[in-house]
């Protein structure tokens, strides 16, 4: 019997999307993805599938528009609001004073403005732009203006009529932002992106800031080359090709392991090649084999020859063949190390602590199935085994659908075919137990997937699956020659 033993335990994010405007910062979460890590027989791979960033794109470029407008509509009041000061009286200064107040507060909206961005984008980044610096030096210095005007009794004095004249009109230079407002699109453009990517290390010299980075001098890990309305938070494909041709012309092949989308080759001289991974998915064992070969002959062609591996977001699927690609061409002799260090060259530490590494249990375990077709099996596919499944039993299910594992219900994959499904599920010392009747035999790559109820939206009723294949079980027990607890505990 195949029996899945399986703790859950800790809970982690994929992705919290978060969204700072021009004047509203609005925090989008695409969805939070839940993984219960290893522990027993089989870690499960929990999975949550985001409904779509579409939406959260066009909350993005709604709120850009709405705050655009409103920056200006403020930027004309203020305008307004000196002339009309400028004009009164002196015998009218309670309600100049009251206009005075009005304009103050939009100047300390101003400089809220100008903190937030500093804040999301970082000090360095932020005043690296000299269009930045210009920018917060006229929000500082209309609100220093405007707080001398109000607070200062500089309306008795007949020696300094020209000066305040002067500072009644200086105020007007928050004309200045209306041209600030008017290149803001691409700063929210790169904004979103660096949110999107979280820290994950990025390529920020020679005029590019894009989501890849060098894992070694001769393989690229990135984000979805994207075009349309998803290039507004992912790499736009335009600048990736700009970047290979730029730095490594005719020598580059990209792999593209989304089974969920393309686009169009000619973006990269028709160097494309697709490996079909459904997302927080594994490869197949096969495909495994024809993607390292591919990229064998591809590097053996020119020592300057290069590869660029990306899925969606640049991380799991990527993480997954990157490291099988450094166990096959001997830079690393385990999985867990080549795992190690993926995760080290993806996370940009200065930003965040996160780790940006293959997080998935079941990918982490397809890693180890490679290093040991390599190492056992001179590459090639491990000998066929055929397996019954009788029972499945978890620990420690609480917080999943009833919490007692009384309404999980179970599928099983192979080959893309659902072979078998039950709702049979019962309790014994917090302890589930899951015995199938007449299970099913299976052979190869095996999904066990698992569908419970009152989930978080997006969830689609699946709060965990995992993959193993039959061919390293032996009496039960998953043959390794790693000696993780990632890949040994069966």
């Amino acid at each position: 019997s195949a029996a899945a033993e399986h703790k859950l335990l800790h809970a982690d994010k994929e992705a919290d999307y978060k969204y700072v405007s021009l004047f509203l910062r609005e925090f989008l979460r695409e969805m939070d993805f839940l993984k219960y890590p290893q522990q027993g027989m089989i870690h499960c791979c929990c999975w949550c599938p985001p409904s779509s960033f579409l939406h959260c794109n066009q909350w993005s470029k709604s709120l850009f528009f709405i705050s655009s407008i409103f920056g200006v509509v403020l930027i004309i009041v203020d305008f307004v609001l000196v002339i009309v000061d400028l004009a009164l009286a002196e015998k009218n200064r309670e309600v100049g004073n009251t206009l005075e107040a009005v304009s103050l507060t939009i100047s300390f909206f101003f400089l809220v403005d100008v903190l937030l961005r500093v804040y999301v984008e970082g000090f360095k980044v932020y005043f690296s732009s000299k269009l930045n610096i210009v920018d917060a030096s006229v929000v500082v210095l209309t609100l220093v203006v405007t707080m001398i005007y109000t607070f200062s009794d500089m309306s008795g004095p007949v020696l300094f009529p020209r000066l305040v004249s002067f500072l009644r009109f200086l105020r007007i230079i928050i004309l200045v932002r209306v041209f600030r407002l008017a290149s803001q699109k691409k700063e929210l453009e790169k904004v979103t992106r660096r949110m999107v990517s979280e820290n994950k290390r990025r390529y920020q010299r020679d005029g590019f800031d894009l989501d890849l980075t060098y894992v070694t001098d001769r393989v690229i890990a990135m984000s979805f080359p994207s075009s349309g309305k998803q290039s507004f938070y992912r790499n736009p494909i335009r600048e990736v090709a700009r970047f290979l041709d730029t730095k490594h012309e005719g020598r580059y092949k990209v792999y593209n392991l989304c089974s969920e989308k393309g686009y169009d080759p000619k973006f990269f001289h028709y160097r494309v090649e697709r490996v079909f991974i459904d997302d927080h998915n594994v490869p197949s064992l096969e495909d495994m084999l024809k993607y390292t070969a591919s990229v064998r002959e591809w590097m053996s062609a020119d020592p300057k020859n290069i590869i660029a591996i990306h899925c969606k977001g640049g991380k799991g699927r990527t993480g997954t063949l990157v490291c099988t690609w450094l166990i096959d061409s001997d830079q690393f002799e385990s999985a867990q190390d080549s795992l190690e260090y993926f995760g080290e060259r993806r996370t940009d530490k200065s930003r965040s602590s996160k780790f940006q590494g293959v997080e998935t249990p079941s990918q982490s375990r397809y890693v180890g199935y490679y290093e040991i077709m390599k190492t056992k099996f001179n590459r090639q596919l491990p000998p066929p085994q055929s397996l019954r499944i009788k029972s499945i039993r978890i620990h420690s299910i609480a917080g999943v659908g009833r919490g007692d594992g009384s309404d999980l219900k179970v599928k099983i994959i192979v080959r893309k075919e659902l072979v078998f499904q039950c709702v049979c599920a019962k309790q014994e010392n917090c302890t589930v137990v899951i015995s199938l009747q007449n299970g099913p035999v299976v052979q190869g790559d095996v999904k066990v997937m698992f569908e419970s109820s009152g989930l978080p939206k997006g969830y689609e009723d699946c709060p965990f699956y995992f993959w193993f294949n039959t061919s390293f079980i032996q009496d039960n027990k998953y043959v390794s020659s790693t000696a993780s607890p990632l890949f040994s505990q069966l």
